[in-house]
């Protein structure tokens, strides 16, 4: 049950991103998206989140294709957590994070208790059961990037897709973040697909990781088999050496 991109081709303003692109991206595994700034990684998650028209190609998930779904079934199916989220002014954190809960909602239906345990159980994931009366807008920027988090995992669906979803987390929410990327595959068997820049932490939580460039797959498969000198310098155009983790036993990216 992965997520099957066959020949993909997508344009933003006229301009191609996505220049044909074919890919298997496991389910019920962590997927890491790598690459340099504008080589199409944001653009490929939102193509499998349905949110983008396609020019050619096509996107399946579940043997479906992602863009004959109607919204409700997209959104029972398929969460994403975007780079830049807005919450409306003087919404509390609580009632951001129930909105997950929407897809599975009847209309003019109160919550269920299901619906609010969800809810309180993605606070407790993120650590922000505390702040659940608090306004969005009081909180840090890393408590912000959580809360949207807790949106996603609240929303509940088989398919997570994060773009970047350590931005403005300090280090250890950034490993704890990551950390329950891997459990949400390993405990919950959910199929996880998240944009990094951080090569090593790729390393170390990514089953498989896809590496682009250009619009185009450089190289896709296990960790040590894409994140290789060459692929790097590939990609970015700069050397490195790359070292053993001696404590996870993942490849460690070290620049010249």
């Amino acid at each position: 049950m992965s997520v099957s991109i066959e020949n993909l081709k997508v344009s933003l303003g006229g301009r191609p991103i996505l220049k044909g692109l074919s890919l298997d991206l496991p389910g019920g595994e962590v997927s890491g998206l790598i690459g340099p700034n504008g080589c199409g990684k944001t653009t490929l998650l939102r193509s499998i989140a349905g949110l983008l028209p396609l020019q050619g190609g096509s996107i399946s998930w579940r043997h479906r294709q992602v863009a004959q779904m109607k919204a409700g079934e997209r959104a029972r199916q398929i969460a994403i957590l975007p780079q830049s989220a807005q919450a409306p002014e003087g919404m509390k954190v609580a009632d951001l994070v129930a909105r997950g809960r929407s897809p599975h909602l009847r209309p003019f239906r109160p919550m269920s208790k299901v619906d609010r345990d969800a809810v309180q159980r993605a606070l407790a994931d993120v650590g922000l059961e505390h702040l659940g009366d608090r306004p969005v807008a009081a909180l840090s920027g890393g408590q912000r990037q959580r809360a949207w988090i807790a949106m996603v995992l609240a929303q509940d669906t088989p398919l997570v897709l994060l773009d970047e979803p350590t931005t403005f987390l300090d280090l250890p929410h950034q490993v704890d973040i990551l950390r329950l990327a891997r459990r949400l595959s390993t405990e919950h068997g959910k199929t996880v697909v998240m944009v990094l820049h951080d090569l090593n932490f790729a390393a170390r939580f990514c089953d498989r990781i896809a590496a682009l460039k250009e619009g185009q797959l450089v190289a896709e498969g296990a960790p040590e088999t894409v994140l290789t000198q060459q692929t790097i310098g590939q990609m970015f155009g700069m050397t490195c050496r790359i070292l053993s983790d001696p404590r996870h036993n993942t490849p460690f990216v070290l620049p010249d």
